[in-house]
């Protein structure tokens, strides 16, 4: 083996993406020197995209001080890229993380990531990438949109910031002072997943019972992104009920896609464009990557589908390691999977497991190394030999 690319999703909760790229990095390199190990540490829009960004491309983070999902001022960051691209996650100051003990989708508010983008226009980037991954929020977007100057109005007239409790207050929806930079600027957003805005699989009814919400809130705030989305279509002329990936973020898609004309794009997608993924493809031997749990929803966008795909066509095959294997998965092996690896080598509870994922990682690792040895000594005729 030659060159190898390294490109798995962080393992939420126990290894980040970078964490990874390092240990199988390593294992490359110890068993077969001279390796070109191409690693690509990612993350497909939600906490931590910043960081594979800045890793892979280089830059820097900006700190800057915003709102958090409550409205109190916190310390934040967005990211630049050497080439002046900005990259800003709602998970940094929207994100599940900075709620723990006190969630309330019908309280909570986008308004921070609006004051992120804004800084990052206001420092000079002409693109802009937003993660919507792992939000806190079921504003549909509306917090960050006021940030960026879209006014909302009740029906007495008054301007206001909704949240997921007071979308059905919004009477009518004006653009007429909207960031001046706005006009000047592409900002891309990467999704993590294609739910509409309402419905059986829109935005409150999937994610937001894992933000705080009962049955009752649930249906509150799907009626609430109804309505917005009725205001949207009357006042800004777009028409976001059912646009894919509408619902990510609590309903956040839709509002950047009718606000500010951004392309919803899986987070993947924008990750491979954006490291040239389809460049480092050339001469590779094979593409190692993975994620946490691969299941039916890994089928929804993320990370391994988006690499299978593209390792596909330029004829690479791809492994996948993992930390758990679920349902649904067989058709990824028609994207371009070739094999699958779980890391739990011992049947033990996950809270005993995370302590040993660096150790189970790097003997995975080591294990597909060797069968790729014995792959090579016996198309050369030879009699295959461990080590």
């Amino acid at each position: 083996m030659k060159k190898i690319v390294l490109i798995p999703d962080s393992f939420k909760g126990t290894l980040s993406s970078e964490t990874i790229c390092r240990i199988l990095g390593e294992e490359c390199r110890r068993q077969f020197p001279g390796i070109q190990a191409v690693e690509i540490p990612v993350a497909d829009g939600g906490e931590g995209s910043i960081d594979a960004f800045l890793q892979a491309l280089g830059g820097d983070k900006v700190p800057v001080t915003v709102k958090d999902p409550y409205g109190n001022p916190m310390k934040s960051a967005y990211g630049i890229m050497l080439d002046g691209v900005g990259i800003v996650e709602v998970a940094s100051t929207a994100g599940l993380p900075l709620v723990e003990g006190n969630k309330d989708p019908e309280k909570t508010t986008t308004y921070g990531v609006g004051q992120l983008i804004a800084a990052a226009m206001e420092e000079g980037c002409r693109k802009i990438i937003v993660g919507l991954g792992g939000s806190a929020t079921n504003d549909g977007g509306c917090g960050a949109a006021a940030a960026l100057g879209v006014t909302f109005r009740n029906r007495q007239g008054n301007s206001f910031i909704p949240t997921g409790k007071t979308l059905r207050q919004i009477d009518s929806i004006h653009l007429d002072k909207m960031h001046p930079l706005l006009r000047q600027t592409e900002i891309i957003v990467m999704c993590d997943v294609d739910n509409p805005l309402c419905g059986e699989n829109g935005a409150a009814r999937v994610f937001a019972p894992q933000k705080g919400a009962d049955e009752a809130m649930v249906k509150r705030l799907d009626k609430g992104l109804a309505h917005l989305a009725e205001i949207i279509e009357r006042d800004v002329g777009v028409s976001i009920l059912n646009m894919p990936g509408a619902g990510a973020a609590g309903g956040m898609g839709g509002a950047m896609a009718a606000f500010f004309g951004s392309p919803l794009r899986m987070g993947i997608e924008t990750v491979l464009d954006t490291v040239g993924f389809d460049a480092l493809l050339e001469g590779a031997d094979l593409v190692v990557t993975g994620e946490g749990r691969l299941d039916a929803q890994s089928l929804r966008g993320k990370v391994v589908l988006g690499v299978c795909r593209r390792a596909k066509k330029a004829g690479v095959p791809v492994v996948a390691i993992v930390g758990d294997v679920g349902e649904g998965i067989s058709s990824l092996y028609e994207e371009g999977l070739s094999a699958v690896f779980s890391i739990n080598r011992v049947a033990v509870p996950y809270e005993e497991a995370k302590l040993r994922a660096r150790e189970d990682l790097r003997e995975t690792m080591s294990a597909i190394l060797e069968l790729w040895k014995i792959a090579e000594k016996a198309g050369k005729g030879e009699m295959p030999q461990r080590g």
